[in-house]
C-alpha cells in the first residue's frame, strides 16, 4: 500500500514540476477577450468558488515512518472553497473539508496486540490559505492553460476518533485542534471561467490524538488528494485573473499602440488622397472655365455662340455684337407731303366697316411707291365720329388703320416700318353735331418720318 501512495505522489509532483512546459495558450491574435489594460485589474474577475472530491488517508509524503498506524486506508473526502485572486500570482481562499480518515496496523507492528485500527470522522475543517500561482508569466502567450500552484494556511479542525483494540471499539469525545494545511497542484482551464482543479494537500494537526492513539512524540497528519471544478464569478465577458497574463498585456498594449498609429497613419493617408483627388477635380473644373476655343475672349463654358469668326466683337455671352449702321438722315420734301395728303384725302371706307373703297387705291399705291423708294416710316392713326359705343368705335378705328397697313404691305412696303393705332372717337377735329363734321372726324391720319 505504501508503494502505491509513493508512486502516486511522485507522479503528481512530476506533473506539477513539468507543468511549466505546457502551461500557456499560444498567442494567436494581438488583442482578444483576454486583453486587459496593463496595471488595471478592473476588467478582471477575481472571485471564484470551487467544489472538490477525493481521497483522505493518514499516509503523507512527509516522514511516513513516523505514522501511528502503518496500514493507511483510503476514504472519501469532500471540500469546497471561495477564493479572491488578489494578484495574478497570489490569492486568498477560505476552505471547508469533510470526510473520514482511517487506518490500521499490521499484526507484526502491533504493540502487545493493543490497537488494530482507527477511524476519525472530520466534523469540520475550516481554514484560510494563501495560494501562489507559478509559471503563468510569458511574453508570447495570452493566458495560462495550466496553472501550477502551491498553498499554505491555517485553520481549525473538529473531529471525533474511534479506535479498535483487543477490548473492542471505543469512540472518543469531540475534539478540535489547530492545523496547518500545505498543498500543491495545478488547474486546467477548460472553458472561459471554468477550471479543473487537481491537488494534493497535507494537513498537520497540532495534536497526536487525531487518530485516537498517542504513540511517540510526533503530531498526527493526514493527506487529501482531490479533483474538482472551479467557477469564476462575475461578468462572463471579463477574463479570470487567475489565468490572466499581465506581462503579455504589456506586450499587447505596445502592439496595439503601434497598430493604432498605423490606423491613424492610414486614415491621414486616405484623407490626403481624397484631398488630392478633390484638388485634381477642382483644377480640371478651373481649366474648363479658362478654355476659349474660338478665341473671342469668352470661355467656352459661358460662350452661347461658339465658333465665332476671328476678329468679330462679341458680347458677354460670346455672341457677335450688332453692326452699327451709319446714321442716314431722311428728308421729307413738299412733294412727298403732297403724296401723303392725296392718299389721306382720297381714303374712304364702307359705312361702319374697315373695307377700303376702290377709288382710294390709286393714291395709296403712290404712297406705297414713295415708302419703298425712300424707306420712310409711316404712322397710321385711326379715328371715328361719336356715333356708337366707345368700344365699337375704338375697334373700328384700329381695324381701319390695320386695313391700310395691310394694303400697303401687299404693295411691297416693309410692315415693320408701319405703325397702326386706333383712337376711336377721341381727338375730334370737327364738330360731331353735323353730318359734315362727323364725316371729317371719320379719318385715318398719315405721318411719315
Amino acid at each position: 500500500m505504501k508503494s502505491k501512495f509513493k508512486k502516486a505522489s511522485l507522479l503528481l509532483t512530476g506533473i506539477m514540476v513539468g507543468g511549466k512546459l505546457f502551461a500557456q495558450t499560444p498567442d494567436t491574435t494581438m488583442a482578444d477577450k483576454n486583453y486587459v489594460q496593463p496595471f488595471s485589474h478592473g476588467g478582471l474577475r477575481t472571485w471564484s468558488v470551487g467544489i472538490e472530491g477525493g481521497v483522505l488517508t493518514p499516509y503523507t509524503i512527509f516522514a511516513p515512518s513516523q505514522q501511528d498506524y502503518r496500514s493507511p486506508h483510503q476514504e472519501f473526502g469532500y471540500s469546497g472553497y471561495i477564493k479572491d485572486q488578489i494578484l495574478p500570482d497570489f490569492g486568498i481562499q477560505a476552505d471547508y473539508l469533510g470526510g473520514k480518515v482511517s487506518g490500521a496496523i499490521t499484526q507484526a507492528d502491533q504493540q502487545n496486540g493493543t490497537y488494530s485500527g482507527f477511524s476519525t470522522k472530520i466534523r469540520y475543517a475550516v481554514d484560510l490559505m494563501a495560494t501562489f500561482n507559478i509559471a503563468n508569466i510569458d511574453w508570447a502567450n495570452k493566458k495560462s492553460f495550466i496553472q501550477p500552484y502551491v498553498s499554505v494556511g491555517t485553520g481549525e479542525l473538529g473531529y471525533t476518533a474511534t479506535v479498535t483494540n483487543s477490548n473492542g471499539t471505543f469512540t472518543g469525545n469531540n475534539q478540535h485542534d489547530f492545523y496547518i494545511p500545505v498543498g500543491a497542484g495545478f488547474k486546467i482551464n477548460v472553458a472561459t471561467g471554468i477550471n479543473i482543479d487537481l491537488g494534493y494537500q497535507v494537513n498537520f494537526v497540532n495534536n497526536d490524538n487525531f487518530d485516537g492513539t498517542v504513540v511517540g512524540g510526533n503530531n498526527d497528519r493526514f493527506s487529501y488528494g482531490h479533483i474538482g471544478l472551479e467557477f469564476a464569478l462575475g461578468n462572463k465577458r471579463k477574463p479570470q485573473m487567475a489565468t490572466y497574463n499581465p506581462v503579455n498585456s504589456m506586450r499587447d498594449e505596445y502592439l496595439m499602440s503601434d497598430q493604432r498609429l498605423q490606423i491613424q497613419l492610414n486614415r491621414e493617408r486616405n484623407a490626403n488622397e481624397r484631398l488630392r483627388s478633390d484638388l485634381n477635380t477642382t483644377n480640371a473644373n478651373l481649366a474648363k472655365l479658362t478654355i476659349d476655343s474660338d478665341g473671342d475672349g469668352v470661355p467656352d463654358v459661358y460662350d452661347k455662340c461658339p465658333n465665332t469668326p476671328a476678329g468679330v466683337q462679341v458680347d458677354g455671352a460670346g455672341c457677335p455684337l450688332p453692326v452699327k449702321k451709319p446714321d442716314v438722315k431722311v428728308y421729307v420734301t413738299q412733294q412727298d407731303r403732297e403724296v401723303v395728303n392725296e392718299a389721306v384725302k382720297n381714303l374712304e371706307f364702307d359705312f361702319a366697316k374697315s373695307t377700303i373703297r376702290e377709288h382710294s387705291f390709286e393714291s395709296l399705291n403712290k404712297l406705297a411707291t414713295l415708302l419703298v423708294n425712300k424707306g420712310f416710316n409711316l404712322k397710321l392713326a385711326g379715328y371715328t365720329d361719336n356715333v356708337g359705343s366707345v368700344a365699337a368705335n375704338l375697334k373700328l378705328s384700329r381695324d381701319r388703320a390695320e386695313a391700310v397697313k395691310t394694303y400697303l404691305a401687299q404693295q411691297g412696303v416693309d410692315p415693320s416700318k408701319i405703325t397702326a393705332e386706333g383712337y376711336g372717337k377721341g381727338h375730334p377735329i370737327a364738330t360731331n353735331k353735323t353730318d359734315k363734321g362727323r364725316q371729317i372726324n371719320r379719318r385715318v391720319e398719315f405721318s411719315i418720318y
